[in-house]
């Protein structure tokens, strides 16, 4: 009866989980590299950790706009699905 339940397509083909599960990764990946892009920056310019603070805030912005348009091509995509279903 287990086999049954396994093999049988989910009830609910809406979005899961799984497709957001590297979106937390991405963020904190593009902060943290664009963190030590403003430290490099700095270290050549000579100057006091502007580049760095600023590399932060454009990472977490680029990062955070990249979040955004998948949230929200899957939102769309989800809201075709169930209008198609209708």
């Amino acid at each position: 009866m287990d086999d049954e339940k396994r093999t049988q397509p989910s009830p609910k083909p809406g979005l899961s989980g799984a497709d957001f599960a590297g979106l937390g990764l991405q963020f904190a990946f593009a902060i943290v590299a664009f963190l030590f892009l403003g430290q490099w920056i700095d270290k050549r310019a000579g100057t006091d950790g502007v580049f760095t603070i600023l590399g932060v805030f454009v990472g977490a912005g680029g990062a955070f706009y990249s979040m955004y348009r998948k949230v929200s091509a899957a939102q769309k995509k989800d809201d075709e699905e169930r209008k198609a279903r209708r």
